[in-house]
């Protein structure tokens, strides 16, 4: 049907409304308006150019909670409705209901999407009315960043199906199946248990081994390259500390005779070995692949004052004299030190700030 439309919005909250510029298509006046932050209303008026027959809707929407709204629609016209509907969302599943009736039609529907991962998903239907009768199940699996697949089995009045979809970019793509217009017993649960039998066999005897197997390859080749980088991260470290190491010296032995500010031990890295070398004397070598001993450098930053200031939201793997030995893991500063004669110790995040000496940090 040819239509002509004329769209204006205008959105209020409180006192301040908002007017959107009016854009004209073909056939339909569109208006919308907020009424409150939780509520939403909508009004349409359809003419079509066949017959003169003029269709007017309204829709009011409101927010239940954080993640579910429900709305009520009112068509009036040739096939005039009225419609009650709710939707719940959140990160693992989505719901939704919807109860319709019609001056010559009545009908109810509800889904259920439940996502096990960000690549695959569940999903059941069911539809029941006047003219419809029938229920859904499958599930569909993202192939790639705009692609998703999905196979549906459904058995209602018109028979048992499949129906295979591709969705891509907005586009959709649908195969519809039809097996049998009857509805005999051992053919529907042959329809339904073949697939999804070569499903699961696939997925957990040939799909699902191969990903692992692709993944734990990338992470081994990702590794070896890593592992270079973070031996030349380390040398360049080394190199800088050896830079460092007179001045944080004469820093040192300066604050030893004034009874100031010495950091005794310093150690950056991965956060669980971190704290499991906190309580040992020297690191071996397992250890150190993931945790760097960061004294000198430390002691070269304390101030002729007898402090030491690291400020806040500053990744410490970018002070002179520091590296990231562990790549995308949490990481932690431990830092043990003395300050006029008493010993103290203090741990802090990669982004934390850290002053010394505080006499909490006394142990």
């Amino acid at each position: 049907m040819a239509q002509l439309e004329l769209e204006q919005q205008v959105l209020c909250c409180g006192t301040s409304c908002l007017l959107f510029p009016i854009s004209i298509l073909w056939q339909q006046l569109d208006y919308a308006l907020l009424l409150a932050c939780r509520h939403f209303a909508t009004s349409g008026l359809a003419v079509s150019l066949r017959d003169g027959s003029i269709n007017l809707s309204n829709a009011w929407t409101r927010q239940l909670s954080e993640n579910a709204v429900g709305n009520i629609q009112l068509v009036l016209g040739d096939e005039s409705s009225i419609s009650v509907g709710w939707q719940k969302k959140d990160e693992k599943r989505t719901a939704t209901g919807e109860i319709k009736f019609g001056t010559n039609f009545f009908g109810a529907s509800a889904y259920y999407i439940h996502r096990f991962s960000s690549k695959s998903h569940a999903r059941v239907a069911g539809r029941v009315g006047s003219t419809a009768l029938d229920f859904e199940i499958g599930g569909g699996r993202r192939i790639s960043e705009f692609s998703t697949v999905r196979m549906m089995y459904n058995i209602g009045i018109q028979g048992v199906s499949w129906r295979f979809e591709l969705h891509r970019a907005g586009q959709k793509l649908i195969i519809p199946v039809l097996l049998s217009t009857d509805s005999n017993a051992l053919f529907v649960t042959s329809a339904f248990a073949i697939p999804s039998t070569l499903y699961f066999l696939l997925q957990t005897y040939v799909v699902k081994p191969y990903y692992l197997k692709r993944e734990k390859q990338k992470t081994l080749e990702k590794m070896e390259g890593l592992s270079t980088q973070l031996t030349e991260a380390r040398k360049a470290a080394k190199k800088a500390q050896k830079l460092l190491e007179p001045v944080s010296n004469r820093k040192k032995n300066r604050q030893l005779e004034n009874n100031g500010l010495v950091i005794t031990k310093a150690l950056y890295g991965n956060r669980r070995k971190i704290k499991e070398s906190s309580e040992l004397n020297e690191i071996n070598d397992d250890v150190a692949s993931q945790v760097f001993d960061v004294t000198i450098p430390l002691n070269f930053l304390v101030t002729e004052a007898g402090q030491l200031k690291l400020h806040e939201g500053i990744k410490k793997s970018g002070i002179m004299g520091f590296y990231d030995p562990c790549p995308g893991d949490p990481k932690l500063l431990l830092v043990e030190y003395t300050f006029h004669g008493r010993k103290y110790k203090v741990m802090v995040d990669d982004y934390e700030a850290l002053l010394i000496p505080q006499d909490i940090h006394q142990f």
